[in-house]
């Protein structure tokens, strides 16, 4: 017993390679002297469930090396869907439902002016606060929905119809009716 007991505590006193005294006389216990051998150490884990098999292809020091497991994909920042954190000044909503605004009114501006030859003011004034609201109302509503339900723009972009894109759209449009309006007003008619 106590051969035993030495033998194992030398095996993990020891490190990967360790020399252990083995005796193989029986009538001499107490003898520690009769023959030396180096035994390999090794330690293997294995999961509950089934068990793995190993490729049979594997050297012994490549499948020694722990494979190095692949990087989590990145974590999405947590959309807000707050009506306040919406609709605040560096908020996703007012420069896109501006933008989406300034679009169709730059383009509904150039189409009224040049069928009925009527400048920006004057088509205000001609009924066009009404479809102004209307047009509001439904745009700045079909673009509050989808971020209430915390879908950003920038998830749904794709090839050239960008998120980015239609903000520098609605940028140039915001620019280009503006344009359109102080020019009229200079030049005191309609552009076209």
């Amino acid at each position: 017993m106590a051969t035993a007991s030495f033998n194992m505590q030398s095996v993990f006193a020891g490190g990967l390679t360790t020399t252990r005294k083995i005796n193989t006389n029986k009538h001499f216990a107490g003898s520690f002297s009769n023959l030396k051998r180096n035994y390999p150490v090794g330690v293997r884990c294995m999961a509950e469930g089934e068990p793995k098999k190993e490729d049979s292809t594997a050297t012994p020091s490549t499948s020694a090396l722990p494979k190095s497991p692949s990087p989590p994909p990145p974590m999405k920042p947590k959309v807000s869907t707050k009506f306040t954190d919406l609709l605040a000044f560096s908020g996703p909503a007012p420069e896109r439902i501006n933008g989406r605004l300034a679009m169709v009114g730059f383009v509904a501006a150039l189409a009224v002016e040049l069928s009925k030859g009527e400048n920006v003011l004057s088509q205000i004034s001609d009924g066009g606060v009404s479809w102004f609201l209307g047009t509001t109302a439904i745009l700045t509503l079909a673009s509050l929905v989808p971020l209430f339900k915390g879908i950003t723009a920038e998830s749904k972009s794709k090839g050239i119809m960008t998120s980015d894109a239609e903000l520098w759209n609605g940028r140039f449009a915001m620019l280009g009716l503006v344009a359109l309006a102080f020019t009229e007003f200079v030049k005191g008619g309609t552009l076209v």
